[in-house]
């Protein structure tokens, strides 16, 4: 895997797009703590079941697996990780806003906004 790689070869892969390995980086660089990390969860709501979680954290927990992309850094707990397995996470800027962006192979459906999905 070309710069993209998880920290514990058993753990199921997540990519970082160039975009969103660039937002990362200036977003934790904003944040002027040395070795912030953008934490990606998957927690249960929204309206189709479960919904994606974004924050900056400077630490690890044990169950946390770490991606990297040129210096950016994200993490995501074993239970989140289990469903992101192979999940791309981008970075976009359209006329109606930016946000981060997860295509999920494992949702099967999604809502409108995309902050939400069903399994």
């Amino acid at each position: 895997m070309p710069d993209t790689a998880a920290t514990n070869a058993q753990a199921p892969g997540v990519t970082l797009t160039e975009s969103a390995a660039k937002r990362i980086a200036f977003l934790a660089a904003q944040e002027a703590h040395p070795g912030m990390m953008l934490r990606v969860s998957v927690s249960g709501g929204g309206c189709s079941g479960f919904q994606y979680g974004f924050s900056f954290d400077d630490s690890r927990h044990d169950d946390d697996r770490l991606f990297e992309r040129a210096g950016a850094k994200v993490v995501i707990d074993e239970t989140s990780l289990e469903l992101l397995a192979g999940a791309e996470i981008d970075f976009v800027e359209d006329l109606i806003g930016a946000s981060f962006q997860i295509r999920n192979p494992n949702a099967k459906s999604s809502c409108g906004c995309g902050n939400s999905f069903a399994v």
